[in-house]
């Protein structure tokens, strides 16, 4: 097995374990991150397809606006923008930020809203073309809020993009890269293993033979050593009994006075 396929970790049981944990919660982690990268493509497809409804929408919306401002600069002459310049104080339609949590992704999402106690244009087109400039400032705040719901879905897009790619490499490289290099690892660990557990069982096996051997000859030895001492014994036993014989044979003779 190549180094390069596996981590430079010395074969102990107790880097097993690790190399199992750090299985397990690589697997863990790449499940996770998958749903997440799942969720994030659904909610991006949604957006996506928000985006081009709001994108028809806005151009519809602005060709009526530039129809209804034909008609107001037609009906009350080329000075209308002075005087919406000159009537404008501060913003009738304000943006509101907020957040919304997709899957661990906080996506800002911007809406409109109207301050109902701005009326600057209520004396704008008195004289003449009041009907024209009325249409025209409704159809013009229908366009700022589809444009503030376009840049809050153009922005989500652009976030979730980017997280989507990022989390894709994550995904790929878990999968590609650490699982299997932590598998080799663990591969290369239980070899290892395996084969010191043969070497210690031949080393045992070698010990006990001598052992055994050993004790086969201590056995021989101390055979060999009772069968000299009962040879010794019955040496010197026949010895004292041919001794006592002898002396049983040799009888003086009688003496008569």
């Amino acid at each position: 097995m190549s180094a390069n396929n596996r981590e430079a970790v010395f074969p102990t049981r107790m880097t097993l374990g690790m190399m199992k944990g750090k299985l397990k919660g690589a697997t863990q982690g790449h499940n996770l991150l998958k749903r997440k990268s799942e969720a994030l493509t659904k909610r991006f497809r949604d957006i996506t397809r928000k985006i081009d409804e709001s994108k028809h929408k806005m151009g519809r919306v602005m060709q009526t606006a530039a129809f209804s401002l034909a008609e107001v600069t037609y009906a009350t002459g080329d000075n209308i923008n002075y005087q919406v310049q000159e009537s404008v104080r501060s913003a009738r339609l304000r943006v509101r930020a907020k957040e919304e949590n997709v899957s661990g992704v906080k996506l800002p999402s911007f809406s409109s809203y109207y301050v109902e106690e701005n009326s600057d244009f209520s004396l704008t087109g008195l004289g003449r073309g009041g009907q024209q400039v009325q249409k025209a400032k409704a159809v013009y705040s229908k366009a700022v809020e589809t444009l503030v719901e376009l840049a809050s879905l153009q922005t989500a897009f652009v976030i979730l993009d980017e997280v989507i790619k990022i989390t894709n490499r994550r995904v790929n490289a878990i999968e590609h890269v650490i699982i299997p290099r932590t598998e080799n690892t663990i591969k290369y660990i239980n070899s290892e293993l395996d084969e010191l557990d043969r070497e210690e069982f031949y080393r045992l096996k070698k010990v006990q033979d001598k052992k055994a051997r050993d004790t086969a000859a201590q056995d021989a030895e101390q055979k060999k050593q009772a069968l000299e001492a009962a040879a010794r014994e019955e040496k010197v036993g026949h010895a004292e009994a041919t001794e006592s014989a002898d002396l049983t044979a040799d009888k003086d003779d009688d003496v008569i006075f």
